[in-house]
């Protein structure tokens, strides 16, 4: 199954990734994001920001201009973290919150079921997505969070087998 614009909406579907920046209370921390990715539904380009080949505010920015041009977003979890964590980054560099939109969350929306797997992984399989998940485990998080070539480059990539292919 392929998700197509209905009635020539511009949906665009988008993702974040952040690193822990500062202990806040406790064991929380504030956080910083390290990239962005987005593409519209029905295209196959992908938009990659990411931190050290961009700043945070050009991210913000390029991101920013897309996400008003959207009808609607859509993306895993966007409610409770993604659309919440920009919306911090764009207060903290003295930018205007992104604007009310439609969301579809993957996460929030899923119908509840029972005796089957919702994770993203299951998810793509049953509906026959051919893009694997990349398996992450606290080593290639940690390299991936310092933004070193081996964390954050697949060409580059070949101290840690397993995580680029």
């Amino acid at each position: 199954m392929r998700l197509t614009k209905v009635d020539e909406r511009k949906i665009l579907d988008f993702d974040i990734e952040n690193r822990p920046l500062a202990y806040w209370y406790g064991d929380a921390t504030t956080g910083e994001i390290t990239a962005i990715a987005w593409s519209w539904v029905g295209d196959k380009k992908v938009h990659v920001r990411a931190l050290g080949e961009n700043t945070t505010e050009d991210m913000l920015s390029d991101f920013v201009e897309v996400f008003q041009e959207a009808d609607m977003v859509t993306g895993h979890y966007i409610r409770m973290h993604d659309l919440p964590v920009l919306n911090g980054a764009l207060v903290e560099h003295k930018m205007r919150p992104l604007p009310p939109k439609l969301t579809s969350d993957t996460k929030l929306d899923l119908v509840k079921v029972k005796h089957l797997a919702v994770s993203q992984e299951a998810l793509g399989a049953m509906l026959g997505i051919e893009a694997p998940k990349v398996g992450m485990n606290q080593v290639t998080w940690r390299e991936a969070n310092r933004l070193t070539p081996d964390g954050t480059c697949p060409s580059c990539h070949t101290q840690i087998p397993g995580i680029w292919s």
